[in-house]
């Protein structure tokens, strides 16, 4: 018996009878079999952390990259297929540096997630290319008020804006963690300390199913001289100790 997308999953043009857009749907799925990413906006800046699997034990340590800076005080973190990742990154760098040249002065956050929004909604509208399979997770801070902002672009180009979200493979449980730290209020939490918190986070929702992991993060915040950078691995290193603690302490006492 044919599958419910047989015959209307062949186009990203081709709508289903019940309104549906096959070829979205499947770069949808691909980012939900990513490594989670996560990134919460802090009082101080923003901070990006990544489940990133290790595919071979050969893999050199901090190669294959899912996070990358923008522009100085801007960074991406993605879930989904590297490849096609890189050319949104690739396209975000462009617009900030065309913006730049026209005005002399940083592109706004919400005009770059947006332009970045109508560049992936592009490869939903024809027939002869096919949608972006990963999703991305934009953070910023303003150069003159240092106030952080964070955006998610999916593959369907739409945007959103969040205090804080995940995307990726285990990103239900890591939203309803995210909400737990943000309903305790994220204004007096500083990036250095949602550092340990985030790390928690990733090896909580990390299903022991799946290859080990290696975890990436940065952040923008005053440690960076608010500038996108990754966090030392002396810290990153201690602060996944002090989270495996935590989430042993919790079974413990469950």
């Amino acid at each position: 018996m044919a599958g419910t997308g047989a015959g209307y999953d062949l186009s990203v043009t081709t709508f289903s009878p019940d309104g549906r857009v096959f070829q979205v749907e499947y770069a949808q799925k691909a980012v939900e079999n990513s490594g989670t990413t996560v990134a919460i906006c802090c009082k101080d800046g923003v901070i990006f952390a990544v489940e990133k699997f290790l595919l071979s034990k050969m893999l050199v340590q901090g190669t294959n990259k899912r996070i990358f800076p923008v522009h100085r005080h801007a960074g991406m973190s993605i879930a989904g297929f590297s490849a096609d990742s890189r050319q949104i990154v690739a396209r975000a760098r462009s617009e900030a540096h065309q913006y730049k040249n026209s005005y002399n002065e940083e592109i706004p956050p919400e005009l770059l997630a947006e332009r970045l929004g109508l560049f992936v909604h592009a490869y939903t509208l024809y027939w002869s290319i096919r949608p972006f399979g990963c999703s991305v997770l934009l953070g910023c801070v303003d150069q003159d008020t240092k106030k952080p902002s964070l955006f998610c672009v999916d593959p369907a180009g739409m945007v959103f804006k969040y205090s804080g979200t995940a995307i990726g493979k285990g990103k239900q449980a890591a939203k309803t963690e995210i909400e737990k730290l943000l309903a305790n209020g994220t204004e007096s939490l500083t990036c250095a300390e949602a550092l340990v918190h985030v790390a928690k986070i990733l090896h909580k929702v990390h299903d022991e199913k799946d290859k080990d992991f290696e975890l990436e993060a940065s952040w923008i915040c005053p440690a960076s001289n608010y500038e996108h950078a990754v966090v030392p691995s002396d810290m990153l290193k201690a602060a996944e100790t002090e989270a495996k603690r935590l989430i042993e302490a919790e079974e413990q006492e469950d």
